[in-house]
């Protein structure tokens, strides 16, 4: 099993536009993979992750003939993800993931990962600001709820601002 993860940073729709030595990687990579289909021997499966499905030329989307959609996911899933992401970390007890994840609809498990990393960074910036200004041996503090509200409505605003989210609605095969 080869597996590309964001196959679409190099198999994008061909344009004039690409570099030779782009165009030259693409067609010898697309006559490897035909030569594969060709030895019944062979048991090579080739599979591909995007977020883009849209991006790809149209020549590998033929080379792929099955395509499966991921949805996002859901809040009991995205609460799941946040107990996982924040097991081995600071969290104040009355955090309540439940309705982090709520808040948190359209959020895939790498977005989670970032809103959780940005709320213990809140927690660090404060102690750094907290310790410049006295000498005190005051641990970092845990990370509360207004911490992840704060990093998720970050994360938001910088969802928000790369456009709709055409993928979630992609009717895939």
């Amino acid at each position: 099993i080869i597996f590309i993860d964001e196959i679409d940073s190099f198999l994008r729709s061909r344009s004039s536009s690409d570099h030779e030595a782009t165009a030259m990687m693409k067609a010898q990579f697309m006559s490897l993979w035909d030569g594969l289909d060709t030895d019944h021997h062979c048991q090579v499966i080739i599979m591909g992750a995007t977020n883009r499905p849209q991006d790809l030329d149209s020549a590998i989307l033929r080379r792929m003939p099955t395509r499966f959609h991921i949805n996002q996911p859901s809040a009991r899933q995205r609460e799941q993800i946040l107990r996982l992401i924040l097991e081995n970390e600071s969290v104040d007890s009355s955090v309540n993931l439940g309705d982090i994840a709520k808040e948190t609809d359209g959020f895939s498990g790498s977005d989670l990962r970032e809103m959780c990393r940005d709320a213990a960074l809140l927690c660090v910036r404060d102690f750094v600001h907290n310790q410049s200004d006295s000498e005190s041996e005051e641990a970092i503090r845990p990370i509360g709820q207004l911490d992840l509200q704060a990093a998720a409505s970050k994360m938001k605003q910088s969802k928000s601002a790369g456009g709709p989210g055409i993928l979630l609605h992609a009717a895939l095969d």
